[in-house]
């Protein structure tokens, strides 16, 4: 079905931050399949890991024990300093979890129609449930009745979230540390330790969408470290796996204990294949210090671009970002970027209309990072170039 407005190329190899097309040509990607290539394309620790463990066992459903499961999540909590995890495919099927489980808890403490606080511009996944939460009013769009229980507030308001404070039937709070389709938007200090404040003064769970922060994209294992706080519940996916399609819904507290046998499941969630893989993107991120890697290279990555982009005759208005999920904003719609880049052999999205989102995995070579600033600053002229000429 046509869901996708696909650009004209297919990929046949990857290896590192490198792509090749079905005519030989190479790309470096710069957007890691959206955040979830982490390690790189074809990383030989998951490959081995995932070979391996398809020669041995695929699946045998959450019926029996799992010890890979198991252990996986043992190492999951002790990383996110929570307490219980519930396994899905993906990142929708984490906030799916995280969701259901708030409604639940509010049901448990006499709530007969319990309420979340979600925010604009948000962005949570396609389901029924997790597309009502989203903020995106183009998204929803056409899907209606969406499901109800939501207020939606202003993202980085803190008063707005204080207004609520009287309202007895809200239960939770979801919020992404930094909103990745909303534009790579990073909050005020201070604004989620507000968040963790009122959830605590009021009752109210505190929910964040790590999907695409965590893993160690921003420098730490979860982006709300940077603010020195501790959600009660977390969702992980996209580089969990690599590429292996995983998601994990944390917990910790009472919120660890409110999902039980028969309260939520998933044929396919924490299957051993899709275990053995995180399990090795894991080892690796440990083994070679990965996390600390993307805050210095980030840091390095935001410097050269600025360097190199500041005054920019394009019309770069903004240079941000946390570790390696970076933002170049433009001061104009500037969608045909992506294809510029491609032409260049440098893969990038837009999002929010004006705003170039950098993904890169977090093996990315200093070699690499300098060759991302130089195709990306060509295709801005490129892009420029031709809408000068559109002009004239």
């Amino acid at each position: 079905m046509a869901t996708y407005a696909r650009q004209d190329v297919s990929f046949v190899q990857g290896e590192g931050a490198w792509l090749e097309d079905d005519r030989g040509q190479r790309y470096l990607d710069a957007l890691g399949g959206i955040a979830v290539c982490g390690l790189g394309h074809a990383h030989p620790a998951v490959a081995e890991a995932v070979a391996r463990q398809a020669r041995t066992l695929v699946h045998t459903s959450n019926l029996y024990r799992i010890p890979l499961q198991e252990a996986l999540g043992e190492r999951l909590c002790r990383a996110s300093d929570m307490e219980r995890v519930f396994f899905a495919n993906s990142g929708a099927e984490a906030n799916e979890a995280a969701l259901k489980l708030a409604r639940l808890h509010g049901h448990r403490r006499g709530i007969r129609r319990p309420r979340i606080v979600v925010m604009e511009e948000a962005f949570h996944g396609r389901t029924l449930m997790t597309l009502s939460a989203t903020g995106s009013a183009k998204a929803r769009a056409g899907f209606e009745p969406l499901v109800d229980g939501f207020v939606r507030v202003p993202w980085n308001d803190v008063a707005a979230l204080e207004a609520l404070a009287d309202e007895p039937d809200i239960v939770a709070v979801l919020v992404e540390p930094i909103q990745g389709e909303g534009g790579v938007r990073i909050p005020d200090t201070g604004y989620l330790s507000a968040i963790r404040e009122l959830c605590d003064r009021q009752g109210w769970l505190m929910l964040c969408d790590e999907i695409q922060t965590g893993v160690g994209r921003t420098g730490y294992w979860l982006a709300s470290e940077h603010d020195n706080i501790r959600p009660d519940v977390v969702s992980l996916a996209k580089a969990l796996g690599n590429g292996v399609p995983i998601g994990a819904c944390l917990a910790r507290g009472e919120a660890a204990e409110v999902l039980g046998p028969g309260t939520h499941g998933s044929t396919f969630g924490g299957n051993p294949l899709a275990c053995a893989a995180s399990h090795a993107v894991l080892n690796v991120i440990e083994r070679e210090q990965l996390i600390q890697r993307a805050g210095q290279l980030g840091a390095r990555l935001r410097e050269g671009l600025h360097d190199r982009l500041s005054g920019h005759p394009a019309g770069v208005t903004e240079i941000r970002g946390r570790g390696l999920m970076l933002a170049v904003e433009m001061n104009t719609p500037c969608a045909e970027l992506v294809s510029h880049a491609l032409n260049g052999g440098l893969l990038i999205n837009v999002t929010a209309g004006n705003v170039i989102r950098l993904l890169p995995p977090l093996t990315l070579t200093d070699d690499e990072a300098e060759q991302l600033i130089e195709r990306l600053d060509a295709a801005l002229r490129a892009w420029h170039h031709v809408n000068a000429e559109e002009q004239a």
